[in-house]
């Protein structure tokens, strides 16, 4: 049956080179984590079994149409005759002398390189033994993740989306913390004012804010606390209701709201 489906649009992603890859499925999730990555175009050096095979697919999960687009090549040289910029990734340092990178700064040089508008190649080697020296002698710079140096054996899978992970973050135009609120508002300062007026006065009401002199102080750490919590609006009225309750919940030591009325304006400022 003749595949039907679009290629991948055409990025100044690194090429991902497998060179002579063992296991059809290896070569599946290596796939995969290209996808997870947005690293579009795959490229076999050699490879042993049909990375077509249902192992393979099965084992892409969906990313099967990087597997359908994927060229062969009988050598090294071959895969990467249109590249201008080269890595080899390896875990054992070899006799040539070349640059040593992490694939964090890899990555901002590929980037670099593909802004300059050339293309770059990533290498990885077989299963079992790794890239060669021949193969590495292609390279420009070898990249090498840095772990536990008494175990620093990755599967193929994991070496690609290690690369490719700095590959994606080194691109995306995100802040590394942001608060989730599903929608909510952010309280704004006279929401919190309004509340921490609340919550004092209700503390000044049963004793806990009685040493006038430690006052002022305990006052400015509760406040602090809950600044730092970048309250949602939903969120104030819950803490509103929480201390309101507190006073005239259902207790037996405490009187009912028909009973005790209204509490104190604690929305005003405290004279």
């Amino acid at each position: 049956m003749q595949d039907t489906t679009s290629p991948p649009d055409p990025t100044p992603a690194p090429v991902v080179v497998l060179v002579r890859p063992q296991l059809a499925e290896n070569v599946g999730t290596a796939a995969r984590a290209m996808m997870n990555c947005a690293l579009p175009e795959l490229r076999l050096v050699a490879p042993r079994e049909d990375w077509l095979s249902e192992k393979a697919i099965a084992a892409a999960s969906g990313a099967d149409v990087l597997l359908r687009h994927a060229r062969a090549y009988d050598s090294t040289e071959a895969a990467l005759a249109d590249c201008h910029r080269v890595y080899a990734t390896t875990a054992r340092r070899r006799d040539l002398i070349k640059p040593l990178m992490t694939p964090r700064h890899a990555a901002g040089v590929m980037r670099a390189a593909a802004d300059a508008g050339q293309r770059c190649a990533v290498l990885f080697g077989p299963e079992r033994t790794g890239l060669a020296n021949d193969d590495v002698a292609l390279a420009d710079a070898i990249v090498e993740v840095p772990l536990n140096p008494v175990h620093c054996s990755l599967n193929l899978a994991q070496a690609v989306l290690l690369v490719g992970y700095e590959w994606f973050q080194a691109g995306v135009d995100r802040p590394p913390v942001e608060l989730i609120t599903n929608g909510a508002d952010l309280a704004d300062r006279a929401m919190l004012m309004s509340f921490f007026r609340h919550l004092e006065a209700e503390l000044d009401a049963c004793g806990f804010l009685r040493n006038e002199e430690k006052r002022p102080g305990m006052i400015r750490n509760l406040r602090s606390l809950f600044e730092r919590a970048e309250l949602t609006v939903p969120e104030v009225r819950t803490l509103h209701g929480v201390v309101k309750e507190l006073r005239w919940g259902r207790r037996p030591d405490r009187p009912r709201r028909t009973q005790g009325g209204v509490p104190a304006d604690w929305a005003e400022p405290r004279s």
